[in-house]
């Protein structure tokens, strides 16, 4: 009797063979004998017929199991992988078909350029027909080779999750694919554990935690799947860490979730030489420039989250609050994206009290706002007077630097530089706002002094006179004067509110809307 033997039927005669004791002892070379040739000498030294003997040994556990077929396959898959691509004469992956435009291109190429164009991922596809638990053996033989790259496992680990978990949500927690979905997501994480996840983009890992929560994973695999994001946290974007909110929550995202993250990204980052770095400033600026690039890109991350999740009117203060101080201040050099995201909070939470808009907006360092973003906050009618009167303080300080100073280029004062390259920076401009703060102090009272002396503090009869009495730029003082004609009306619970403030650089009573230059002169001036 004749048997031609194959990829598809080898397991199932070896098996059978295995059954009637088909062995050397009845009769030499009997049919176990030849079949373990055939699967020595051929199979096993294929990589397409290895996969199809894995696939097909599933449906003839346990013998397959028991004969150490499944094994050897496994074993043979996992070496192939790591066989260098210049020996691999591959064009195209097993379960890829040819398009003609394809077969064309295959057609002109030479040899040697099929062998170049070999990618070092050329197998991920291929073995995302095996079923989860055989995968899970194979990728876990991948990794114990220790000859892969991290990035090419990465790879595969997406790639099987892009084959199997369903885009649609609606099909994705239905009856039928729930169970199958959440064992795939809970091998990948286990897969992940390995290597914390390194290889994987974090926008890949953030959107496996969201069906991860939308099937309903255990508390562990959660658990390490926010460990593994945490790492790569500064890779994310703000679209990623939209992760919707449970059904028990009434926000509309999950910001406990995300400050989980955040908080676990802070406390890596402070056990890490890099934020030795951060706060000692060793191995000297090209070294701290580097450690500092991941909490500058974290802090971008947070104040864009924060901007979204303003949006939201149900989200509490306090949330916010504790959301923007998880990082540090010098992971923030610019205000701008805090700014934003704060008026949006003022604008869709307009009943909060008096003392709540003065917490929320002590968030917010005045002094590291853009000129643009002093500009529109100047005018900003939802922001507390005293944090306008800020602003158009400290903007009336920049021009003065930048008026004093023939050469300097706005753009090079630390006071409005869109970005401060160091934690030294925040000083620098603190010490430059007090020296100014003393020399316009001082010009005020010089100004002060002579305008009395002469009698001439009313009078414009000069060009010369004009210039030296006015103490705003002119887009700051038309700024003052809209401020001022809007507010007038309550003039007096307002300034009120902003005498016993020590930020403040003046306080406005009642009765200087007329001469609220005269009054700056007379009034001492601080900083906090």
């Amino acid at each position: 009797m004749t048997v031609t033997l194959n990829a598809y039927n080898v397991v199932a005669a070896r098996c059978a063979a295995e059954y009637l004791e088909m062995t050397e002892d009845v009769d030499r070379g009997n049919l176990i004998l030849k079949i373990e040739v055939f699967l020595n000498s051929s199979i096993f030294c294929r990589w397409k017929d290895s996969i199809i003997v894995l696939q097909t040994s599933k449906s003839l556990l346990p013998w397959s199991e028991d004969l150490k077929i499944v094994g050897r396959c496994i074993d043979s898959i996992a070496s192939k992988t790591s066989v260098d691509p210049a020996y691999i004469t591959w064009s195209y992956t097993y379960n890829r078909k040819l398009t003609e435009p394809d077969k064309i291109v295959e057609d002109k190429m030479t040899f040697l350029e099929k062998i170049e164009s070999v990618p070092e991922d050329w197998w991920v596809e291929d073995i995302c027909e095996l079923d989860i638990d055989l995968y899970k053996r194979v990728m876990v033989a991948v990794k114990s080779k220790g000859r892969m790259d991290g990035v090419v496992i990465g790879e595969a680990l997406k790639t099987y999750a892009l084959r199997w978990i369903p885009d649609s949500v609606d099909t994705l927690v239905s009856d039928a694919n729930t169970s199958r979905t959440k064992a795939v997501v809970q091998t990948i994480v286990c897969l992940l554990s390995y290597d914390n996840g390194i290889g994987c983009p974090c926008s890949f890992l953030l959107k496996l935690l969201r069906v991860a929560i939308l099937v309903g994973v255990n508390e562990s695999s959660r658990e390490e799947l926010m460990k593994s994001i945490s790492l790569k946290l500064d890779e994310a974007c703000v679209k990623d860490l939209l992760i919707p909110a449970r059904s028990l929550q009434i926000t509309t995202y999950d910001v406990h979730l995300v400050q989980g993250i955040l908080n676990q990204y802070m406390n890596h980052e402070k056990g890490s030489c890099g934020m030795e770095v951060v706060e000692e400033k060793h191995g000297g600026e090209d070294k701290y420039i580097l450690a500092r690039r991941s909490l500058l890109n974290v802090g971008k991350l947070v104040d864009g989250y924060l901007g979204e999740i303003a949006h939201d009117p149900n989200l509490g203060l306090s949330s916010f609050v504790d959301l923007s101080q998880s990082i540090p201040d010098f992971a923030r050099p610019n205000h701008d994206g805090l700014y934003r995201a704060i008026d949006i909070y003022l604008k869709e939470h307009p009943n909060l009290t008096k003392a709540e808009r003065k917490k929320l907006c002590g968030l917010m360092d005045v002094r590291k706002l853009t000129a643009g973003a002093s500009v529109h906050a100047a005018q900003n009618e939802r922001l507390p007077l005293r944090v306008i009167v800020q602003v158009l303080f400290f903007d009336q300080v920049r021009s003065s630097i930048s008026f004093r100073t023939p050469g300097n280029n706005s753009a090079r004062d630390p006071l409005c530089s869109p970005m401060n390259r160091d934690e030294g920076c925040e000083t620098t401009a603190g010490d430059s706002c007090q020296a100014a703060l003393k020399n316009q102090m001082s010009h005020w009272r010089i100004k002060d002094g002579e305008l009395h002396k002469n009698g001439k503090l009313g009078k414009k009869n000069s060009k010369n006179n004009k210039s030296d009495i006015q103490l705003l730029p002119s887009r700051s003082r038309r700024i003052f004067d809209k401020l001022w004609s809007v507010r007038k009306g309550h003039g007096e619970n307002r300034s009120s509110e902003t005498s016993g403030s020590s930020s403040s650089p003046t306080s406005l009573g009642q009765g200087d809307t007329k001469s609220y230059g005269l009054s700056l002169r007379h009034k001492r001036h601080s900083i906090s």
